[in-house]
């Protein structure tokens, strides 16, 4: 059997996760066919990009309702995120409306659209986003009031939510921590409470999201899938969730 790469070392451990609670690393490294120090170090890795944790002599999954804070989830597939934060700004049209919540991936194509972007006017209640935005002039930028959370670098709540209903846009730019058969899904239930405000506000929405987070099902529900005009990704999605996503119509853009 040939000796398994990094990547595929790391993909095979998400996958012993979602079948198991925990996962030992002297396992992994016989079936592998790697060192424990190999296997070690990729532990590592996933978990500093959030993606599991770390448990004595192995690794365990992340609870449903656990999250990685923004500082560091931004420092996870940055180069994926980047991509994808690319071409959801390519697709921006000159006078539009736009509503963007906080998140890692929506940070990335708030970058993008910071050189690219022409005569756009904005919502966030991220503001990481707005500080970014406000590098162009020609994007008029509209932050949201509420409780801000210094770990998401955004605000949250009532005020943030009854904000939004006052206005309209033609399509909202949402991330996710979470895509499965069952829908959009989030650990942060605050944050979950203004994706769907932003949902229901847009004419159409789209979903910012890397690979990692397909077939997770988090503790809180955003929408189902057919809440989405399309997905914005680095690789498409395969299997039951490919199957699901084209039959709700879903147009996916891969960066």
């Amino acid at each position: 059997m040939p000796r398994l790469g990094k990547a595929a070392r790391r993909e095979r451990i998400l996958r012993e996760l979602e079948r198991h609670p925990h996962v030992r690393i002297s396992e992994l490294a016989a079936n592998f066919g790697v060192s424990t120090e190999t296997v070690r170090r990729d532990v590592e890795a996933l978990s500093s990009e959030g993606l599991i944790s770390r448990a004595y002599g192995g690794a365990s999954a992340i609870p449903m309702g656990a999250q990685a804070p923004f500082s560091e989830r931004n420092q996870a597939y940055i180069e994926e995120r980047a991509r994808i934060g690319e071409r959801a700004a390519a697709m921006v049209r000159p006078g539009e409306v736009l509503m963007v919540d906080a998140g890692s991936t929506t940070h990335q194509f708030a970058m993008a659209l910071a050189v690219a972007g022409q005569d756009l006017t904005v919502l966030t209640n991220s503001v990481a986003i707005a500080a970014t935005l406000g590098q162009n002039g020609s994007i008029q930028i509209i932050l949201c009031p509420g409780d801000f959370q210094p770990l998401e670098a955004a605000v949250y709540g009532p005020e943030t939510l009854d904000f939004l209903s006052r206005y309209n846009a033609n399509r909202a730019f949402i991330g996710a921590s979470g895509l499965s058969v069952q829908g959009i899904s989030d650990a942060n239930r605050s944050a979950v409470a203004v994706k769907r405000r932003m949902i229901g506000q847009s004419r159409e929405t789209f979903l910012l999201i890397d690979h990692s987070k397909f077939d997770r099902h988090l503790v809180a529900t955003v929408e189902p899938l057919g809440a989405l005009a399309g997905i914005v990704c680095d690789r498409k999605p395969s299997g039951t969730l490919g199957e699901s996503v084209a039959r709700a119509g879903i147009d996916v853009q891969i960066a």
